[in-house]
């Protein structure tokens, strides 16, 4: 039995378009005969071994940039800020995050073992974190497949993303569920689910580490053989930008309770494969409103906030060429509870299917609301005003049934 000690000397990510990319080398540097004295395997090979054994090697690798502009590319003249009319202040960068992707800086990794055959069952994993441009590892003889996710970070420390490894074959990402209520088309939960913190992933199948050498490239200044992975690392996680844009308010609408949702997103998500799971559930995230915004020359105020999903059930959205090639069984509600100035509260639902069919992979979602056509309610305790939110430039038709 013999193995062979491989050395990833970097990740290099750069935005191509719609994804960034991650390359992987993997640098082995051939020596004399040598005893091997420690194996992440449990085997003890015998006898000694050759050796690949590369030297702690750092290299700059560009930053990973995954911009909005670039990312939500549905057609050449589409520009998302001309129908974001919320902005994204310092307060809101402070609540909520920055509004787009931030770029990883360290990195999970699963690298599996599948014997002698390409893209075979994973005979066993070794799992490791690569903190900045290096990583060291041994291979035993063979093929493998490696996948790599971003480690995650928040604003308050709290992390709701978990994940689901009990299966050699892939990693499940998922969500817990909160304490608010899912009111609309989450069939099998009471309640909401947490939104994901943004998740990257990449997958490479069928790597071969050979004895021959077959693959690899020597570079005769370092004394390396070096092997190049291209990667892709895409985000499986896809924004939302909800905004209810309230025409003629004049303080009719005094307050939020800071809460919304939105329904039939996907309550999972499977890292090797980039695709989203076929459970339908509510995400819950948080809102903001703004008084005196300006929507072409008119004020307005509006309530608007960032949601981060899984996406559309059953897709992978960085798959996707076209709306025409979206499948989706579920219907999307949005729903939020606003506050009156007489203190009541009512929840307002809005049917947005569309829009979240048309911005499979993320984007603006809009509803606009003539305040004047919406009378105060006298009582409180939720209410739940339906609203069929037609273009507000078309007439605004509203059904509200108490």
């Amino acid at each position: 039995m013999r193995y062979c000690c491989l050395h990833i000397a970097r990740l290099s990510a750069m935005l191509q378009h719609r994804c960034s990319k991650v390359g992987v080398l993997l640098a082995a540097l051939l020596t004399s005969q040598l005893s091997l004295l420690s194996l992440l395997s449990a085997c003890t090979p015998e006898p000694p071994l050759y050796l690949f054994d590369g030297g702690e090697i750092s290299i700059r690798f560009p930053l990973v940039s995954v911009e909005l502009d670039s990312y939500w590319d549905y057609g050449p003249d589409y520009d998302w800020r001309t129908e974001w009319y919320y902005g994204w202040d310092d307060e809101d960068r402070r609540l909520f995050g920055e509004i787009g992707y931030t770029e990883p800086t360290i990195f999970a990794m699963r690298r599996y073992y599948t014997g002698d055959v390409a893209k075979g069952p994973h005979q066993y994993v070794l799992s490791n974190t690569v903190d900045g441009s290096s990583f060291m590892g041994k291979y035993r003889w063979g093929m493998w497949d490696i996948l790599v996710w971003n480690d995650i970070h928040t604003i308050d420390g709290v992390q709701s993303l978990n994940f689901d490894e009990t299966s050699l074959e892939y990693v499940m990402a998922y969500t817990n569920q909160t304490m608010h209520t899912a009111r609309y088309h989450a069939p099998r939960y009471v309640h909401s689910f947490y939104q994901p913190e943004p998740l990257f992933a990449a997958y490479e199948q069928g790597i071969d580490i050979n004895r021959d050498l077959r693959g690899f490239e020597y570079d005769p200044e370092q004394d390396l053989y070096i092997k190049k992975l291209n990667m892709t690392l895409e985000p499986i996680t896809y924004i939302y930008l909800p905004q209810i844009i309230l025409h003629h308010n004049r303080n009719k609408i005094a307050g939020i309770d800071g809460m919304a949702n939105l329904s039939g997103m996907a309550r999972t998500t499977t890292l090797n494969t980039c695709t989203s799971g076929d459970d339908p559930v509510t995400v819950n995230y948080s809102s903001r409103l703004k008084y005196n915004c300006n929507k072409q020359g008119e004020t307005v105020d509006i309530i608007g906030g960032r949601l981060m999903t899984f996406g559309i059930c059953g897709q992978n959205a960085n798959r996707v060429k076209s709306q025409a090639d979206v499948v989706d069984a579920n219907r999307h509600f949005l729903d939020m509870t606003m506050l009156f100035n007489n203190g009541m509260d009512s929840t307002f639902v809005f049917d947005v299917t569309d829009q979240v069919r048309r911005r499979y992979k993320g984007g603006v979602i809009t509803v606009e609301l003539d305040m004047d056509t919406i009378r105060v309610p006298s009582r409180s305790g939720g209410s739940a005003f339906n609203a069929i939110v037609k273009d507000f430039e078309d007439g605004g038709t509203h059904e509200f049934g108490l």
